[in-house]
């Protein structure tokens, strides 16, 4: 047996047609204002939790771009201020050259103490480096000033290393210490003490004393170029990892886009449809309607 359709079911229907397609619209409506298909989990409960998953894969990420960003401006400060130390030893040890060959007058030899002093000085200045008001060969004790000019070389530095985790499972020392590169008080060829010890042996024309010295100093040198070696290879480290780390990114980043970005093209056009269909559906529920009201006044 048919079912018999009634006027008011008719009417039911279409109002709830016209319901559906102003939301449809509304819906249109919201995705081009906000350039997102996916505003809320129930518009995509699945591509909702996959956005979540990315987004929280993109926050570890940033962390991860910060960390390598300030452990490679330490590391490159650190290489840069290495290669300088080297060359004061390098220009340390040709005036030490010069001035233990037995031929120079004292005053040639007090000119090559001056010039020492004046390495010993500028070595102390490089020892207390600064990235941002911190001190990068103090260790931990970025605070405080590792060395004065007066006692250089009866001070140490402190030795705890400063890590980065650059990703996940893996961090890596942005940092060397004073000792490794000037050495400790109870070091024979601790920077310091080997500078001011030549600047005093060429002022008293003690060439012998500078003999002894120039050992020492060329140890020195040779460790200042290893911790530099050992710079560049945390270094080289980093920027692998950095590369990876901005692949990822670029990657979820992609991954989120796909996932809940809209099409914009594409809701425009379903947009102007909805509303073409919109109007055609008002236009059919006014007739029946009028209709409806026509059979009411019989």
């Amino acid at each position: 047996m048919a079912m018999r359709v009634t006027q008011g079911m008719m009417q039911t229907q279409v109002l709830r047609n016209i319901n559906n397609n102003l939301l449809s619209i509304d819906k249109n409506q919201n995705m081009l204002s906000t350039g997102r298909k996916i505003n809320k989990a129930s518009d995509d409960p699945i591509g909702a939790t996959y956005a979540m998953r990315y987004r929280s894969q993109l926050n570890m990420t940033d962390q991860y771009t910060r960390n390598i960003s300030a452990a490679q401006t330490n590391l490159d400060t650190t290489d840069t201020t290495l290669g300088s130390i080297s060359d004061l030893l390098q220009r340390a040890k040709e005036l030490t050259t010069q001035g233990v060959n037995g031929t120079n007058p004292q005053a040639s030899l007090d000119a090559i103490a001056s010039e020492l002093e004046q390495i010993y000085q500028q070595a102390v200045n490089l020892g207390n480096t600064q990235i941002n008001g911190k001190y990068i060969f103090n260790g931990q004790q970025t605070e405080t000033q590792p060395y004065t000019e007066a006692g250089a070389a009866t001070e140490s530095s402190d030795d705890q290393k400063i890590d980065y985790q650059i990703y996940a499972g893996t961090t890596v020392p942005a940092n060397v210490t004073g000792n490794e590169v000037f050495g400790t008080p109870a070091d024979s060829d601790n920077m310091f003490a080997v500078l001011k010890g030549l600047q005093n042996a060429f002022a008293t024309g003690d060439q012998d004393t500078a003999s002894g010295l120039m050992d020492e100093l060329t140890t020195r040198l040779d460790k200042v170029l290893e911790v530099r070696s050992q710079v560049g290879a945390v270094t080289n480290r980093v920027d692998l990892i950095s590369s990876r780390v901005d692949s990822l990114n670029t990657s979820f980043t992609s991954m989120l886009a796909n996932t809940e970005d809209a099409d914009i093209a594409e809701l425009a056009t379903n947009l102007q449809a909805g509303q073409n269909v919109y109007q055609a559906s008002l236009s059919v529920g006014s007739r029946l309607m009028q209709q409806s009201l026509v059979d009411y006044l019989k």
